[in-house]
């Protein structure tokens, strides 16, 4: 190979490297938007274009709608014991949304196998608040914690990811732990940017 050909296949390595616009295939950075796909429940990157485009609620025929990037800690409890032992949840760490779609207020706990919906039993008014679709409320009452947060719906797809890739045997392991505490702990750094 000449050194002209070398240098023209190491210019575009780090280009084939990059992430790509799901709308438009455009090279975007690590750090990007995301739209969801109403229909699907997907997640799908966006370049800085396709984010401008989807930042009004009229693009895209209400297909798409835009992950808000809002990450409020809350101080005060909005689950009391006795709601969250109403869920009757096998784990400590849920999130909960309003479906514009299915026209309801919807529960997820993840797991090892993905997020799993549970029966919502409680009317959580602060899900009235949130973007539907797009935010949830996170709690997170692992190892004595009590923490309540709003989260756009991509930390959550992304919790789902680390307890999937992170999780050992039939209780976890203690990767996955470290992994959940670095997760929320991320948060708290994220909390109050957009």
């Amino acid at each position: 190979m000449t050194a002209t050909r070398l240098a023209r296949l190491a210019r575009r390595e780090p280009q084939a490297a990059l992430e790509h616009c799901d709308l438009c295939s455009a090279p975007i950075a690590p750090d990007h938007r995301h739209l969801l796909d109403l229909e699907s429940r997907e997640l799908m990157c966006a370049c800085r274009a396709c984010t401008l485009l989807f930042d009004r609620g009229a693009a895209g025929g209400g297909h798409y709608r835009l992950v808000p990037q809002r990450r409020v800690r809350l101080e005060e409890t909005e689950l009391t014991d006795e709601m969250w032992e109403g869920l009757r949840l096998p784990v400590d760490i849920a999130f909960f949304l309003h479906s514009s779609t299915g026209g309801r207020d919807m529960a997820f706990y993840p797991g090892p196998m993905g997020a799993t919906e549970c029966l919502l039993t409680v009317k959580l008014e602060i899900l009235e608040t949130l973007e539907p679709d797009v935010e949830a409320l996170l709690v997170n009452r692992t190892l004595g914690a009590r923490q309540h947060w709003i989260v756009p719906m991509d930390d959550c797809f992304r919790l789902v990811g680390v307890i999937r890739t992170h999780w050992k045997g039939l209780t976890g392991g203690k990767d996955v732990w470290q992994a959940l505490s670095a997760f929320f702990a991320e948060l708290d750094m994220k909390e109050g940017r957009s």
